[in-house]
């Protein structure tokens, strides 16, 4: 959740960087109001207490003089009843806000460049050369059915539209990637986690997908529980409402999962293949930091899915996204994006973002700094989405005969 001292105490500043980020006038109008109304409430709850705090204190000035109390009494009476309908106010007051509040994405950092849509983003760099081919590359899909790699008239049929089922050697390869992205991962200093695919919803609160996206998210019926939509809510909650000693930072988790998202906001996109699909396997990067030493764990983890795409020669670019195009719970994003030449284009395949604060607010993580207690910044990546990284290497590694060569650093998992 954003700063709210910050945005009462700095109003103006903290809009502009809103409305960078696609935050209606509106909203933040509400916003203010909503601010107004806590401030309001306040005052008349502070002047009550006065009040009666001043009446209590002639109890014993009455006593001493012998003066009758019942008077007194019922003012004191009618006052409490009045001090608990105020503090009540005040608590709505602070609910409304903080209910609205929920909604507000992070505030971007002042680096990031401004733009409304991905047509803004700033490509940073590229890595290897796009493979020239002597003949037209075909779309995975194509390559996947011939090669009985995967069947997604199966997948349909076993759940429903955006659900494939993958078989012998793709099946096998989407293992092989699993156990090579953690075990480079962990080489980098990540520990590796088993979680779990359901959370309830104070931790989906807690990262930032309840309650903005909800229509996004599987919920299982009649329980507080949701199918995750990343292995990013699990592995930032583990230290949900804990106080972490400042020398055990940083925290660097990583974790495979299965992921379900409904999309529901992306009606029509690439219905075919594995581009977008209502299940899929990823493989993620967390870090739970001191605030002075996010950025630089930023760049390893940025450097770190890059690396993995290097080393399996899969041609890719680094893109820095525009203030439009961030996450909600994002101050800062790099997205990777792998080439495809079935598509002829770069698609995602990787997105490494620092949330700063924002999550730790929501989920009450901090750090003991001395003897005050301060929020820990978060930051989580894909290292990387392993039905993207399958669709790459079938349409990179490519034959002429419409076979598929397998990349050398995959072999020995194979």
């Amino acid at each position: 959740m954003i700063d709210l001292k910050y945005l009462q105490n700095h109003f103006e500043e903290a809009s502009q960087r809103l409305l960078r980020k696609g935050v209606s006038e509106k909203a933040l109008e509400e916003l203010r109001s909503r601010f107004e109304a806590l401030k309001e409430a306040n005052r008349r709850y502070e002047e009550a207490r006065a009040e009666q705090n001043r009446l209590s204190k002639l109890f014993g000035e009455y006593k001493r003089e012998g003066k009758d109390l019942s008077e007194l009494q019922e003012k004191v009476q009618l006052l409490k009843a009045e001090v608990n309908r105020y503090q009540e106010e005040v608590r709505e007051a602070e609910e409304s806000l903080k209910r609205l509040a929920m909604g507000i994405p992070n505030f971007p950092d002042d680096s990031v460049p401004v733009g409304l849509d991905e047509e803004d983003n700033l490509e940073i760099r590229r890595v290897l050369e796009p493979r020239k081919f002597d003949f037209e590359p075909k779309e995975h899909w194509e390559l996947a059915e011939a090669n009985g790699w995967i069947d997604f008239e199966r997948g349909v049929k076993l759940a429903k539209s955006r659900f494939a089922l993958l078989k012998g050697q793709g099946a096998r390869l989407q293992t092989a990637l699993i156990n090579y992205f953690l075990e480079k991962n962990i080489a980098k200093g990540f520990e590796e986690y088993a979680v779990p695919f359901m959370v309830n919803s104070r931790m989906l609160e807690g990262t930032g997908q309840l309650p903005k996206f909800e229509e996004d998210l599987f919920k299982v019926c009649d329980e507080d529980l949701y199918l995750i939509p990343t292995a990013e809510v699990p592995l930032t909650n583990i230290y949900y409402d804990e106080i972490l000693p400042a020398e055990e930072l940083p925290k660097l988790m990583t974790a495979y999962s299965p992921c379900f998202r409904r999309e529901a906001g992306s009606a029509g996109r690439d219905t075919r293949g594995m581009i977008r699909q209502h299940q899929f396997a990823k493989v993620e990067m967390v870090a739970i930091a001191h605030p002075d030493n996010s950025d630089e764990i930023f760049e390893m983890m940025v450097e770190n899915a890059s690396e993995l795409l290097t080393e399996l020669g899969l041609p890719h670019r680094l893109v820095e996204l525009c203030t439009g195009d961030l996450g909600f719970s994002a101050a800062r994003t790099v997205d990777l994006e792998v080439w495809l030449p079935g598509q002829g284009k770069y698609r995602e395949i990787s997105s490494v973002s620092n949330t700063r604060d924002f999550q730790a607010r929501r989920a009450k993580i901090r750090f003991k700094d001395g003897k005050k207690n301060r929020l820990v910044h978060t930051l989580n990546g894909s290292a990387l989405a392993v039905g993207r990284t399958l669709v790459a290497i079938m349409e990179n590694y490519q034959r002429s005969d419409g076979g598929i060569e397998i990349p050398e650093v995959l072999k020995k998992y194979l």
